[in-house]
């Protein structure tokens, strides 16, 4: 069997990495199997993208498509364009797309144009907010999808809700949790952890990104200032997004304990998170890496794709308004802040579940 892997984005490779990893082991062991890297070059930083293929021991891709840039439409058709170059040329027993960024759906539907199997890792997840990109990526790569792996029940209810036969369904846990439970020991302190005389628990990340937070200069301006004002002095560190910087720059926000720094590798942010009092973000997949640490977490979003962080762990919704950030943070300091628990099956072997799962498929 040949797998053909898809990663495009800084979230993917946290989630390939251990698929990889499991087909290197299910070749130990005699199983016929084989692997294609292909990455789109939907990241093209190297912090957002290289780094992470070193960082998590994955092989160089097999191929880069080089895609980066350009509005969405743009990039979803320069990825369907070269990925179906691609996949003529090699083609493959399946193409296994991860989560929900724009390489997923665009390599899902030039797959199936071509009546090439799909396997979605991370399926039936839902925000049900249409104004995300990600959500309108998810829900098409869904629709075309012939085998789901799922994360949480609530992602199998959701995939059964919209006729997907429950054979389809697969329930195997979460494959980014597998890359952060293979990779805790292994965390690196960033420089700026001693350069800002940091200790544990005694500073906040801060993560931002989305359009509704980051977009509208005054928005901007009133989240951080509110954060900044009722952090009782903390330092608050945030690794900056390249989208946010290039309007973040221009605002002139400047506090004593605000810190500004480039974004981390994989494993120098996540010593951060470790050893953060809490993590201010509007990110998904940190409010899982935080639940499964042990960390609170505040996230400036109405909505989540990752119900289970909230009812089980440490994450809470607080939405998008400035005003709701005082409060969440007196509830911190107060002591008051859930402790949280781990979701089922987040357990490190997600990834060799489904490389089970495909062999017996």
């Amino acid at each position: 069997m040949i797998v053909t892997l898809i990663a495009g984005a800084r979230p993917n490779f946290m989630k390939i990495a251990p698929l990889v990893h499991a087909i290197q082991r299910a070749q130990q062991l005699g199983k016929n199997i084989q692997h294609r890297l292909v990455h789109t070059g939907q990241h093209y930083d190297r912090q957002m993208s290289e780094t992470f293929f070193e960082e998590l021991n994955i092989p160089n891709p097999d191929v880069n498509l080089g895609c980066g840039g350009g509005t969405q439409a743009e990039q979803t058709a320069a990825i369907m364009v070269a990925f179906e170059k691609d996949l003529m040329a090699h083609p493959t027993d399946l193409v296994l797309v991860v989560g929900d960024v724009t390489s997923t759906m665009a390599c899902s539907i030039v797959a199936k144009k071509l009546c090439t199997k799909v396997a979605h890792v991370e399926a039936g997840i839902r925000s049900w907010d249409l104004t995300m990109p990600e959500e309108i990526n998810r829900m098409v790569t869904d629709s075309l999808a012939d085998y789901f792996f799922t994360t949480s029940e609530v992602a199998n209810v959701n995939l059964r809700n919209a006729g997907v036969p429950k054979e389809k369904i697969h329930f195997v846990g979460n494959v980014m949790i597998d890359t952060l439970l293979a990779n805790r020991s292994r965390f690196v302190k960033p420089a700026v952890y001693d350069e800002l005389h940091l200790q544990p628990e005694s500073y906040l990340t801060l993560t931002m990104h989305r359009p509704a937070n980051v977009d509208e200069a005054e928005k901007l301006k009133r989240l951080m200032n509110e954060i900044v004002n009722n952090v009782q002095g903390l330092p608050v560190v945030f690794p900056i997004h390249p989208r946010t910087a290039r309007i973040f720059n221009d605002l002139g926000i400047s506090a004593d304990n605000l810190h500004i720094v480039e974004p981390l590798g994989y494993l120098e942010f996540n010593y951060l998170v470790e050893r953060s009092k809490a993590v201010i973000t509007d990110s998904g997949g940190i409010t899982e890496e935080t639940t499964v640490m042990g960390v609170p977490c505040i996230t400036l979003r109405d909505n989540t794709e990752r119900p289970e962080t909230c009812t089980i762990g440490t994450n809470e919704l607080i939405g998008i308004n400035p005003d709701n950030i005082k409060p969440a943070l007196d509830k911190l300091f107060a002591g008051r802040w859930k402790k949280g628990g781990i979701p089922p099956l987040w357990d490190g072997h997600s990834a060799e579940r489904i490389i089970e799962k495909l062999s017996e498929l």
